[in-house]
């Protein structure tokens, strides 16, 4: 049949001859496919990658649909060159954090895997307003009006958290 969607009446092996790839039908269905869809050789996955490629013109990952998607990948993904995975990575500025797969730094939630200096605190989500040295599992509990005396060892994390510090305000004052 015709090559991609509107391609007249040339078939994908007429019209890319040195496209050597498994799945021919692949080659302008409207997706842009990565990979060697995503060369010369194919035109461009038949078109369909001409809107990845202005938008990330040195991002070259197996899945482009994949940039952009909401959900962090890594690798290739996470880099310069593909904008942090289309924005869905925020390890821009934070180098060393060994983010995982599906990272949730500085989605709003604490999370002691990324209690580090190196992940900026969980990208924000672990420190305090007022308190720019105080970072805790539950910044919502500095300042309530409630003593939270004590420190709090996670042996998983090798982390101890304590809200009653000079750096967190003795608590937010609830300890004074």
């Amino acid at each position: 049949g015709p090559c991609g969607i509107g391609g007249g009446t040339l078939t994908c092996e007429e019209k890319y001859p040195d496209c050597n790839i498994a799945d021919p039908s692949r080659v302008g269905d409207g997706i842009c496919h990565g990979g060697d869809y995503n060369s010369r050789e194919c035109g461009w996955d038949g078109g369909d990658c001409f809107s990845f490629n202005s938008m990330y013109p040195n991002c070259w990952v197996n899945s482009p649909s994949s940039v952009g998607d909401g959900h962090c990948d890594h690798g290739a993904y996470g880099t310069e060159e593909c904008e942090w995975d289309g924005g869905d990575c925020p390890s821009e500025g934070y180098p060393d954090c060994d983010l995982g797969k599906a990272s949730t730094l500085g989605d709003g939630n604490c999370e002691l895997k990324y209690f580090s200096e190196e992940c900026a605190w969980d990208g924000g989500d672990c420190s305090v307003k007022g308190y720019p040295d105080c970072h805790v599992d539950e910044p919502s509990r500095i300042g309530d009006g409630e003593c939270d005396d004590g420190a709090t060892l996670y042996n998983y994390y090798d982390i101890t958290i304590d809200y009653n510090t000079e750096e967190c305000g003795w608590d937010g004052g609830d300890c004074v």
